[in-house]
């Protein structure tokens, strides 16, 4: 693997990822509306993906060994990707979820999802629905990304990978997850956490990373499950960033929404697969106490 294009990669794990295929000897492109400019290093690509012709444009004259991609969240633009990338990839990874199993059916409260659990190759595409309208693709996340990876599982014409990740936490994320327990918590206010508080799976923003620039350089196809072992429930969670310090919970009222990661159904992966495939997993509990005490600025005891 010498020649490798991220779509996307300007935050959170994206731009670790693309640092250390560069800083594996891989030549890295990134392509991106251009809000932010690459790492040094990084051959810069220019478009907006929804857009065809500029797409198209951009490509003009270029292929690539693998193509990573970090931003694809709907079928239409998984269909655009399918033709644009025809003749110009070995591989394709696109960034996938665990929301991707969150289906609405029924589901063991204690197995494990296996990859298996959703099958793109089954998943209806629904190209009628409104997936030019933000607001209906940021509700509709779980099932974007499946007809997503269904678009590509039955229409790429190179070999496709999907990774779907735990709930990946990190010192770069934007989303203010892990804050809002936090600020709860310091307040002395209650942390709103389902009755039923049932676990869910996690990954480290450097293991996804880490994940990904190996990945691409594989030979493997088809859905895998990245998690760390070591499910956490909402108020494991809590254990942790409190630290000691008295907390209070409470069950959300009709109309409340639960806090982040409080879960009312089972939401752990096997992540067997990945481990099958050579990579090494780390556990939640080895990297979540460092990640709560660099995200507070301090530093952990000796």
């Amino acid at each position: 693997m010498e020649n490798v294009l991220v779509i996307g990669g300007n935050r959170y794990f994206g731009r670790q990822l693309v640092t250390r295929l560069r800083d594996s000897g891989v030549r890295v492109s990134v392509l991106n509306r251009g809000s932010t400019p690459p790492p040094p290093g990084v051959t810069r690509l220019v478009a907006d993906r929804t857009d065809e012709a500029a797409l198209t444009s951009a490509l003009a004259g270029q292929d690539f060994d693998t193509v990573i991609d970090q931003v694809c969240y709907t079928p239409q633009q998984a269909e655009l990707a399918v033709r644009a990338f025809a003749g110009r990839t070995g591989r394709y990874l696109m960034t996938s979820t665990i929301e991707v199993y969150d289906t609405g059916e029924p589901r063991p409260a204690d197995r494990p999802l296996a990859e298996s659990a959703v099958d793109p190759a089954e998943w209806p595409i629904r190209l009628e629905l409104p997936w030019t309208e933000a607001e209906f693709v940021e509700s509709s996340y779980g099932e974007g990304k499946r007809q997503a990876e269904a678009v590509f599982t039955c229409g790429a014409p190179f070999p496709f990978v999907t990774v779907r990740l735990g709930h990946v936490l990190g010192t770069a994320d934007f989303t203010g997850r892990l804050a809002h327990y936090t600020e709860r918590i310091e307040a002395g206010l209650p942390v709103l956490v389902h009755s039923e508080n049932l676990p869910s799976s996690y990954t480290h923003e450097d293991e996804a990373a880490a994940f990904l620039a190996w990945a691409a350089g594989e030979r493997f196809t088809g859905p895998v499950n990245l998690a760390s072992d070591g499910e956490l429930t909402a108020t494991d969670l809590c254990d942790l960033l409190a630290a000691g310090r008295p907390y209070r919970t409470a069950a959300p009222e009709p109309g409340q929404q639960a806090s982040p990661f409080s879960f009312d159904r089972y939401y752990g992966m096997d992540n067997s697969r990945a481990r099958r495939l050579g990579h090494p997993l780390s556990h939640t509990r080895d990297w979540l106490p460092g990640l709560i005490a660099a995200t507070r600025g301090q530093e952990l005891p000796a």
